[in-house]
Formats: C-alpha cells, sequence, structure tokens
C-alpha cells in the first residue's frame, strides 16, 4: 500500500495489475475502508486486463481523517437542506469526488473506469457528472439518487448501521458482536453468512483505523447532498447500476432510480443479494463491470 498527497488529503491506496493498462478506480462506502473491496475480487478484476485502484476515503482507513471538524447533528443538516440552505458540514460528496479524482491527477492517469459501491457510488456519480472527462465507464453498485421520495431503510437495517457500537479499546468482543449483526442484518439472504470472514473482515479493519466520528462526518456529506437526480442526467460515460433485490439499507427503488436518471444506463438487479458482496457473485459482477467498459472500447 502507498500514500499520495492530494490538495492537503492524504490518500491510502494499493494497486493491482499492470501499471500501464486502463484504470479502475474503486470507491468505498460509508465508513468504509478500501480493504472492504476484497483483495481476490481486486485480482479477478485485475485479470481482466485492468490496473485496479482501490483506496482510502478521506476519514476511513489510513487516509486523512478530520479529526478537528465536529460532527454535525444529522436532524439540522437535513432540515437545513429541507428549506434550500446550505448546511454547515466539514465536507461535502463533491469534495470527496475531488479527492479521488485528484489521485488519479497524482497517479498520472487521464481517464479511469470508475465503480463505487453504496456511498462510493453517490461518489462516483458525482465524478462522472461533474468530470466527464476523466470517467471512461461507471458502476454504481448499492447506491441511490438522493431522491426523498425513495422508500427509506428497513428500520432494522437503520437501526444496526447507527446502533452505537461499544468502544473496541474497553470491550473488543462487544464491538465485534455490533458488527456482526450488522452485517447480518444488512447482508445478502440468498447466500451462505460465513461468520468466520466476516469476523475476520471487522478484526482486519479495527486493527488498521478506528474512527467512529469519521463515520458520522461522512454520513453528514451524504445528507448535505440531497436530490443529486438533476445532476445525473449530465452523466455521458456508459453506466452501468448493480443492486441487490433484498437490499434492507438502501432498497432496490434506489437503484431503479439512478438508472432511470441516467442516459443509456443498464440496471442488473441480482436476486438474493442485499447491501453486500458477497464472493459467491464476484465473477457475475466483475463480468457485469468489464462488460460496461467494454461498451467505451476494449481494454489498452
Amino acid at each position: 500500500m502507498a500514500r499520495i498527497v492530494v490538495g492537503g488529503i492524504a490518500i491510502e491506496y494499493d494497486s493491482f495489475g499492470r501499471e500501464d493498462a486502463e484504470a479502475m478506480l474503486l470507491i468505498s462506502g460509508l465508513g468504509v475502508q478500501m480493504i472492504r473491496w476484497a483483495a481476490p475480487f481486486c485480482e479477478a478484476l485485475a485479470a481482466r486486463g485492468y490496473r485496479v485502484i482501490r483506496f482510502d476515503n478521506r476519514d476511513a482507513g489510513l487516509s486523512t481523517h478530520m479529526a478537528r471538524a465536529p460532527v454535525p447533528e444529522l436532524m439540522v443538516v437535513a432540515r437545513a437542506v429541507a428549506r434550500g440552505v446550505p448546511p454547515d458540514v466539514p465536507y461535502r460528496l463533491d469534495d470527496m469526488a475531488a479527492d479521488a479524482v485528484g489521485l488519479l491527477d497524482a497517479l498520472g492517469i487521464e481517464r479511469a473506469h470508475v465503480i463505487g459501491r453504496s456511498m462510493g457510488g453517490m461518489i462516483a456519480q458525482l465524478m462522472a457528472s461533474e468530470h466527464p472527462d476523466r470517467v471512461m465507464s461507471l458502476t454504481s453498485i448499492m447506491s441511490s439518487t438522493g431522491n426523498p421520495g425513495l422508500p427509506p431503510a428497513m428500520p432494522e437495517a437503520m437501526a444496526a448501521l447507527t446502533r452505537p457500537a461499544p468502544d473496541p479499546r474497553q470491550d473488543e468482543e462487544g464491538f465485534l458482536a455490533n458488527a456482526m449483526g450488522l452485517a447480518r442484518v444488512i447482508g445478502s439472504p440468498g447466500y451462505p453468512f460465513d461468520e468466520a470472514a466476516q469476523r475476520a473482515q471487522a478484526l482486519a479493519e479495527l486493527r488498521r483505523a478506528y474512527d467512529p466520528a469519521g463515520f458520522g462526518r461522512q454520513l453528514a456529506a451524504i445528507a448535505a447532498a440531497g436530490d443529486r437526480r438533476g445532476r445525473l442526467t449530465k452523466i455521458v460515460a456508459p453506466t452501468l447500476v448493480v443492486h441487490g433485490a433484498v437490499d434492507k439499507l438502501v432498497p432496490v427503488a434506489a437503484g431503479r432510480d439512478t438508472a432511470a436518471h441516467i442516459k443509456g444506463a443498464e440496471l442488473k438487479v441480482i436476486e438474493g443479494m442485499g447491501h453486500d458482496l458477497p464472493p459467491e457473485l464476484y465473477e457475475t459482477v466483475i463480468s457485469a463491470i468489464v462488460d460496461n467498459a467494454r461498451r467505451d472500447g476494449p481494454p489498452a
């Protein structure tokens, strides 16, 4: 893994595949570190002839944490957005999209295929709408448009996501149990739940970095983004929207709405998939990503 400074933000990243191949940039979700893009997934994608780059968003993993910034109250942010008043937040999704573009700049990459999951899908959408010359193709996975008319998360999913976890410095087992509970609630019921693998993932992320305030600031950035449907109509890159049919956190209606507002977008709804990416779906999702990328032309 390596680190590079982009606009005053240190970005931790790593890369798979040939450095001279077409780039695929993987953007992580809310509070999620880049290692949630599992190495086997990245390696399989790189084997298709691409340079695959994953990185930690600001306020996650080993990238810069905005530790001096407060965590905004979500209701205050939501009320401001509803009134059409710019909310007071430490940063916006547009800033996170600028981080991703800056990473490409620093790596000498003019254009990339951009793939984002959940919040990362929102960031990828903004890259494609605001920086069209940098995005060869777009894949938005388990994400949304910010349309306030969409169905909300299932109550049990939102409760599991926002429930305060025990401090792992005082109660590591309790912290891991909380993480496992979230993984079960939002995971893919059509596929086996690998408890050992999920625990290992949670422990690896905990050992790598721990900052619940960073999660709160990222959540505020999502809330501040509001309805992005008008911006999505500007996207010209070949676009694939992937969504789980049984996603409890971001219901499938959000994926349908995303595809409906991007001209020419292809929608792939996967039965049995929730708000995660089980290994059994790697080949399915990778093949769909590559097929979409090739709409822009074969890899160099």
